[in-house]
């Protein structure tokens, strides 16, 4: 049976639009155009489609129409330009600007120019993330609110005055070079990994996995680790997702429920990317020297002790307990501590671990992160405290956004029973 049209294109949309968006900003020159180019194709879909049927190759067909209609935009705005020029003829001709010299470092990689592009310093930082997510991950600004803990309204007003900033500022569609890259680097670092994240565990949906956003978001990570050998953590943050990657498989059930950590079946584990992680963690140790490791760095470290470990009774986890403290004093963040609180669990015990995540309850970063009940939830289960824990689970429920993840929370209330 064929797909449906709209169902087809609403899962091509997502998954395509980041690369169709680079695609043509790298004609149109201009953000905010090319999205805008892609969004005409989408409609253009949505009238034939249904008519003509779902293409063999859905996404060039996106691709090819959205160039079509920049091809068309350029074309027009030529023969605007040559209509100035009959007009002004007789004025003194300008001298045309000067070629870029070559770079030995520039990439041809449309995405990771859309990433360096989005990541201006002319933005806010908040900015950079929002818009990143928004045209290389796909997300909508319901998704990207979530993933960064703010509303939706200020999301996307981040937006907008990102596109509009970027236009009139007319900045180039590049990758930079020497120093400028590397100022711009924290934030790419950023969006890459939120970028992963979304794909890791997404907020919303009927999907616990977006597996092509961790791909795209592990390609770049791995690009830029051999644009940057000497940076520790450009290294670090591709040791980090090669080991969250090599999970994949063993972190969905038959149907595709989200399956625990402790509950997965570490044979499906991807050994080539968790060898593809050591050896990064190992370049970004090496490029650390003898200073302070970076939060991504300590990050990649937690990872590496979880891939490593032959069952989950072996992990090590007081070492991740210790890892989570150095990561807190390097990058505090309620969201830290709270992981910090679950390692300090298993290697202490549900008690202690009850006091620090009781510590974060009047965090207002936290107030509708549905992780937060949900670890308390499984402290107070494990400390024989079930009422409070079936109360934690479904207020967890009620604040995910995902379907699957929903589901598990709510099977886990069920199951505190006193």
């Amino acid at each position: 049976m064929e797909p449906q049209p709209t169902a087809a294109l609403e899962t091509v949309f997502r998954l395509e639009s980041p690369r169709v968006i680079a695609g043509v900003a790298r004609l149109v020159r201009d953000v905010g155009i090319a999205e805008e180019l892609t969004q005409d194709a989408l409609v253009a879909a949505l009238e034939q489609w249904p008519r003509d049927g779902v293409p063999d190759n859905p996404g060039a067909w996106l691709m090819a129409t959205a160039r079509r209609r920049a091809v068309d935009l350029i074309r027009r705005r030529e023969t605007y330009a040559r209509k100035l020029a009959e007009i002004g003829r007789d004025l003194p001709a300008a001298a045309p600007p000067p070629q870029e010299p070559a770079d030995p470092e520039d990439i041809d990689d449309d995405l990771l120019r859309l990433v360096f592009t989005a990541c201006h310093p002319v933005l806010s930082a908040e900015a950079r993330i929002a818009l990143t997510l928004r045209l290389l991950g796909g997300l909508t600004t319901p998704e990207i609110a979530r993933a960064c803990l703010v509303p939706e309204p200020t999301v996307a007003q981040r937006i907008v005055r990102a596109k509009r900033t970027l236009a009139r500022k007319n900045i180039d569609f590049e990758v930079p070079y020497g120093p400028d890259r590397a100022a711009r680097l924290g934030s790419v670092l950023e969006v890459i990994y939120l970028i992963f994240n979304e794909g890791y565990a997404a907020t919303a949906g009927d999907d616990w996995l977006r597996p092509a956003l961790c791909e795209d978001a592990l390609r770049l990570a791995r690009v830029l680790s051999a644009l940057m050998p000497k940076e520790p953590e450009v290294h670090g943050l591709t040791a980090l997702l090669e080991f969250q990657s090599s999970r994949t498989a063993a972190r969905t059930g038959p149907d595709g429920e989200p399956v625990l950590l402790e509950d997965q079946n570490r044979h499906r584990w991807n050994r080539l990317l968790i060898a593809r992680g050591i050896n990064a963690l190992d370049h970004a140790h090496a490029a650390t020297g003898s200073g302070a490791p970076g939060p991504y760095v300590l990050q990649a470290a937690i990872a590496a002790c979880h891939a490593t470990a032959h069952t989950y009774q072996e992990t090590d986890w007081p070492r991740i307990a210790t890892l989570y403290g150095l990561l807190a004093a390097r990058t505090p963040s309620p969201v830290v501590e709270l992981n910090r609180a679950v390692a300090v669990s298993k290697a202490e015990g549900p008690a202690p671990a009850l006091a620090l995540v009781d510590a974060l309850a009047a965090e207002p970063a936290l107030r509708d992160y549905h992780l937060l009940p949900s670890v308390r939830g499984d402290l107070l289960a494990r400390l024989g405290r079930t009422g409070e824990a079936r109360a934690e689970f479904e207020r967890a429920a009620s604040l995910t956004r995902n379907a699957r993840e929903r589901a598990l929370l709510l099977d886990r209330a069920r199951e505190a029973v006193d």
